[in-house]
């Protein structure tokens, strides 16, 4: 079967985004800005994320870490104590070992989501 077109994988990167936002807010985080005011470089992570889970759908989670990791340096990101987009620093770029559970588990939710998304297109 096809992989969904550009339009559904916005789409389901949008989801995506906001189920993040929902899960940093229940965690005690600052969520990321809703996808309406999303800087592109946030939905352009997004949509990668989204299309690297759809051509590898089997990969365990540390997988999409590793693959958000490389897209980020890949752009030129490096490991920062804050997130910061000008800066280009994030401080989840460290090794999925390295993470701390809540981060975890948000990767899952991730592939939860995007799966969920994804599986009745196929």
């Amino acid at each position: 079967m096809p992989k969904p077109n550009a339009q559904a994988i916005a789409k389901i990167a949008q989801v995506m985004h906001e189920t993040t936002r929902a899960w940093q807010a229940a965690n005690g985080q600052d969520p990321a800005p809703p996808w309406s005011r999303a800087p592109q470089w946030m939905k352009d992570a997004s949509i990668a994320s989204v299309l690297w889970r759809i051509e590898n759908p089997s990969a365990g989670v540390s997988a999409q870490h590793d693959q958000w990791m490389a897209q980020k340096k890949r752009d030129g990101w490096k490991h920062g104590k804050i997130k910061d987009g000008a800066k280009k620093t994030h401080p989840l770029l460290v090794p999925y070992t390295k993470l701390p559970e809540v981060e975890r588990r948000k990767d899952a939710l991730v592939n939860a989501v995007v799966d969920a998304l994804v599986a009745p297109m196929r």
